[in-house]
């Protein structure tokens, strides 16, 4: 892996990772679902315009238009829509340890649902990582987690699962930058609907709401995602979710300094092994080194 690719990939997970912090401060003050809509529409908006400022073309791949529809909506209607909601009352780095346990989750599904071959490493990985989960879970709700909160990240991440499976037809073909633009905004324009249903527009105005909706909508939500997909373009999409391995120890660590959310020991325990089982995961898919040929002597 060259040094841009690395850069790359750390860049996007502590891109990634940020996000849940940010989004404390958002829905402190604003409704959770129409501010996602506004950050869509926004980050959605300049994509297109920077790639058309580029050259690119939306006239997309059928496979690009399927997979853009499918990761709009699952990844940033359902799986960011159902986490805004639930960090209300949910710390960020609890919502960050769920959502990091995606790669865990499409190994799971490829493996029991797809029929894939999954090696013993992957294995190993899958039970550390799923042991890693039950023993922060364990130790947050006996400390009295909200439960529907905790329901929200659990149905959010699933469907990051599924976006997941789609982000390859979306990365191929070329418009890299025009994919995400519009996929932001078939979020958006989903967001908006629910909201309008369900939400009041109750907004309390302060710095800290502007400057974290700004730094949302421009790194988490446009450079991260182009990023991920240039990053998937480069190296391929099982070696850049070995990037995911460092989500939860980012995720929690930003919310410790920047929120001061509480980490426990069974919290630093779990992340590390949480840690460990991703990395297994994806280490476990590499393609294995071809033996060197013999020549005849």
């Amino acid at each position: 892996m060259d040094l841009r690719s690395l850069a790359l990939g750390i860049g996007f997970a502590v891109m990634w990772s940020s996000a849940f912090t940010s989004a404390k401060f958002i829905v402190a003050d604003a409704p959770p679902l129409t501010a996602l809509a506004l950050r869509f529409l926004i980050s959605g908006l300049v994509g297109v315009a920077i790639a058309r400022a580029m050259g690119q073309s939306w006239r997309l791949t059928g496979a690009q238009w399927r997979a853009t529809a499918v990761f709009g909506l699952c990844q940033n209607a359902l799986y960011l829509g159902l986490n805004f909601m639930a960090m209300r009352s949910v710390d960020a780095g609890l919502a960050s340890i769920v959502a990091s346990t995606m790669p865990l989750l499409v190994a799971l599904a490829g493996w029991a649902v797809l029929g894939q071959r999954l090696r013993p490493l992957g294995v190993a990985g899958l039970a550390a990582g799923l042991t890693g989960v039950a023993v922060i879970m364990g130790s947050r709700i006996s400390g009295g987690v909200d439960g529907t909160g905790l329901a929200l990240c659990v149905a959010g991440v699933l469907a990051l699962t599924l976006a997941t499976l789609s982000v390859r037809g979306a990365s191929s073909g070329g418009n890299v930058l025009m994919v995400v633009g519009l996929q932001m905004l078939v979020g958006s324009a989903i967001l908006a609907v629910a909201a309008a249903i369900s939400e009041p527009w109750q907004v309390e105005w302060s710095a800290p709401l502007v400057l974290a909706f700004l730094y949302t909508t421009l790194v988490p939500g446009l450079l991260a995602t182009f990023a991920w997909f240039v990053l998937v373009g480069r190296i391929g999409a099982v070696r850049a979710a070995t990037f995911h391995f460092l989500n939860p120890f980012l995720g929690v660590a930003i919310a410790a300094i920047v929120l001061g959310e509480r980490l426990g020991l069974l919290d630093v325990v779990g992340v590390a092994i949480i840690m460990a089982g991703i990395l297994a995961v994806q280490l476990a898919k590499a393609p294995a080194p071809s033996a060197p040929r013999r020549t005849a002597a």
